[in-house]
């Protein structure tokens, strides 16, 4: 199925022609694994599908610096962030009050260090780590698909602090 066939996508792509996309960050949690890099994805609140911890940007921080908030919040996970976004996708938020928006979250590395089993969104959300194949499998935005595919872990060290 075509992304523009959904009524999401249908949506996503009307609301492109009319207005920008809001900036939001978000978190690309990985580790080494024994057969490469593992992702960390976790399943959203109301449609359950798996994404990567995402979220607003924050008063007083950097895009970076809320991506790993994010990261804590909503996966329990804490690690080095990187300093620069690796790419970005967009997708189709539906608010509470029924309103569509885009949004494009800016994506961090966050190569983790520490998993948590108490965090704020502990009891909200399911979190699991994926092969990369397989998390390109799991995502459904052909976006964020092309960023879990293309995924550099090793050149992209020199990024993290």
């Amino acid at each position: 199925m075509n992304v523009l066939t959904t009524p999401i996508g249908k949506i996503g792509a009307f609301l492109d022609l009319i207005r920008p996309s809001f900036v939001q960050t978000g978190a690309l949690c990985w580790r080494p694994g024994a057969a490469g890099p593992e992702v960390l994805l976790v399943r959203t609140l109301r449609r359950g599908v798996w994404i990567i911890p995402k979220g607003w940007p924050m008063k007083n921080k950097s895009l970076a610096e809320a991506a790993a908030i994010e990261a804590w919040e909503e996966a329990g996970v804490t690690g080095r962030i990187g300093t620069e976004p690796v790419g970005q996708f967009t997708y189709t938020k539906i608010k509470k009050s029924g309103l569509p928006v885009q949004c494009t979250p800016q994506i961090y590395l966050l190569e983790v260090t520490r998993i948590h089993d108490d965090y704020p969104e502990a009891k909200l959300r399911t979190r699991r780590w994926f092969a990369l194949p397989d998390a390109v499998d799991a995502v459904q935005n052909p976006e964020l698909k092309l960023l879990l595919a293309s995924f550099p872990a090793s050149e992209r060290l020199d990024v993290v602090k």
